[in-house]
């Protein structure tokens, strides 16, 4: 019989930490406290950062942390290199000057729509390593685990003496970063608006941070949801008429969120209007995740909007936000505590329906927004865009995807792709193949970046129809539905119009007749506001909208 001896090996268990407070020895000459001048910031970062190092940047889709990431791409790179950059949106130029000047080496990000172009080319260049592509979840759940940061750049609105922090409506995913660094012994690094005596609320505790530093200027926040009334188009408006009539109705909808686009805000500004006068006020869309959307104001003041919880601010929101504190989770000072890995994880989990839009899909109805030369990513679609197999809980929606029967059955989650059968320039949005597989080939990506699947997508809208992909028995229904919604495009010229009858009479699509829809009625004089000015009216007055979206 054979023995197995023990061994004990020696371990130290403090290697992080004291590697920690080795570097902040070496910058507390120059805080006070925990705050450093601004002027020192870029000889602190050379101190605290290390070459290898794993650094979480803030750069979401609103909120850019643009001091810290202006300082990092000054960074000398014989003094710190081969950096692992973790960015869930690769946002500004320096996001990428970093790389190009050999500060940084390996990226894992979420979403690159503002650089899609510019990162392709890099990749293609070698220039950056990539980890992967991640939908936001997913990368925040890999610091967690394997992707834990050294360092964390983030920003905030205002800091108080102590070192507590107030990150304001635009929370976003400053809480993840920090949590995911300071209870792992790395260096929170925090770029502020202002120093002040007594915040509105503590968002961040002082023992969470490590350095805070006044920005020489308001880090950068975009108005990213806010669409102009003005911009809808009665091909839009009948889309919405038919995802409120085809799908919101027929499945009793209740939580939802809405993707960005002029085609959803037709939605949202048709519940007061058309909604209304199907009688579905409290039959529908009564919970949301979203951000706060001006075009919702008519929906929130018709009584249509029972709670929104939010992924991050918009600008010119605020007051209008303090006031309606039954509708946005917000704190006693009346502000808005947005966060997007919980309002990511309420829309994966929490929702009956997501509605999004693409650029691509193929004839299965794969879809990504990759195209050819522009890798943009996913953000948080695919999260959303997914039917989550470990939801347990029911509701009328989730049931009504049931299609088979047997003692164990399952619901699903409504997966809408809403879009024109042709984008701007007259691209095809139905196309052979997706751009996204020759893409991820010339990247090197060891798979495809598809957006979202076609298994998981319940519905398709076309200003020619609704395919009802839910109800295909099989992946030949699945094609014929798609292609009878496909327009004039490729696919749907090849597509026997025969067939659709059929089709119609099995329910995988309906027309608009066929949802007692017609067309002439799709009017911009259905919405319920025409203009920004007559949001401002329907908020009385409690939404400023910012500067470029004003014509009055």
């Amino acid at each position: 019989m054979n023995v197995v001896e023990h061994v004990q090996v020696e371990h130290k268990w403090t290697k992080r930490r004291d590697e920690k407070n080795r570097r902040m020895s070496l910058v507390k000459p120059w805080l006070r406290g925990s705050i450093l001048q601004a002027e020192l910031i870029v000889d602190a970062m050379e101190v605290l950062i290390s070459s290898g190092d794993r650094v979480a940047l803030e750069g979401n889709n609103q909120k850019q942390a643009t001091f810290l990431s202006g300082a990092l791409s000054k960074l000398d790179p014989h003094k710190v290199n081969n950096l692992h950059m973790l960015i869930s949106s690769i946002s500004r130029p320096e996001h990428l000057d970093i790389f190009e000047k050999g500060i940084a080496r390996k990226l894992d990000f979420a979403y690159a729509g503002p650089q899609s172009l510019r990162i392709a080319q890099m990749m293609e260049d070698g220039l950056i390593e990539v980890g992967a592509i991640h939908t936001y979840l997913e990368l925040y759940g890999r610091m967690f685990i394997d992707l834990i940061p050294n360092i964390a750049l983030v920003a905030a609105d205002k800091a108080d003496h102590a070192g507590n922090l107030y990150t304001g409506p635009n929370t976003e995913e400053t809480p993840t970063l920090v949590e995911a660094t300071a209870f792992s012994n790395g260096i929170v690094i925090v770029q502020v608006n202002e120093i002040v005596g007594e915040l509105p609320r503590v968002d961040i505790p002082a023992s969470w941070v490590d350095v805070i530093v006044v920005a020489e200027k308001p880090y950068q926040l975009e108005a990213l949801f806010t669409r102009d009334p003005r911009q809808i188009s009665e091909t839009q408006i009948l889309m919405a008429m038919m995802a409120i009539r085809g799908v919101y109705e027929r499945h009793q909808v209740m939580s939802l969120n809405h993707g960005i686009g002029f085609n959803t805000a037709a939605i949202e500004l048709l519940l007061p209007t058309y909604g209304e006068s199907l009688g579905l006020r409290g039959k529908i869309c009564k919970h949301w995740a979203l951000n706060p959307h001006p075009t919702l104001i008519p929906a929130i003041e018709s009584g249509w909007v029972e709670s929104i919880h939010c992924f991050g601010g918009e600008v010119g929101m605020e007051a209008y936000i303090a006031a309606r504190p039954d509708i946005f989770f917000t704190g006693k000072d009346g502000s808005l505590r947005s966060n997007r890995a919980y309002c990511q994880m309420a829309g994966m989990y929490g929702v009956d329906l997501f509605i999004g839009s693409t650029l691509q899909m193929d004839e299965e109805g794969n879809s990504s927004t990759v195209t050819s030369g522009r890798l943009a990513g996913f953000g948080g679609a695919p999260n959303m865009g997914s039917d989550p197999r470990g939801r347990r809980h029911s509701s009328a929606a989730w049931l009504d995807m049931i299609s088979e029967e047997g003692p164990i059955v399952r619901g699903k989650k409504l997966v809408v792709q809403m879009f024109e059968t042709f984008q701007k320039g007259d691209q095809s949005t139905f196309v052979e193949s997706l751009d996204a597989i020759a893409v991820g080939r010339e990247a090197k990506l060891p798979t495809a970046p598809v957006m979202i699947y076609g298994d998981d997508v319940t519905h398709v809208i076309t200003e020619e129809g609704i395919a009802n992909l839910y109800k295909a028995r099989n992946l030949e229904e699945r094609k014929r539905s798609l292609a009878a919604i496909a327009g004039v495009t490729p696919l749907g010229r090849n597509h026997n119009l025969a067939l659709n009858e059929q089709l119609r009479k099995d329910g995988l699509i309906a027309f608009p007749e066929d949802l007692g829809i017609r067309r002439t009625e799709a009017k911009r004089s259905l919405l319920a506001a025409k203009s920004m000015e007559e949001l401002v009216e329907w908020s009385d007055g409690l939404y400023q909208p910012p500067g470029k979206f004003r014509s009055w």
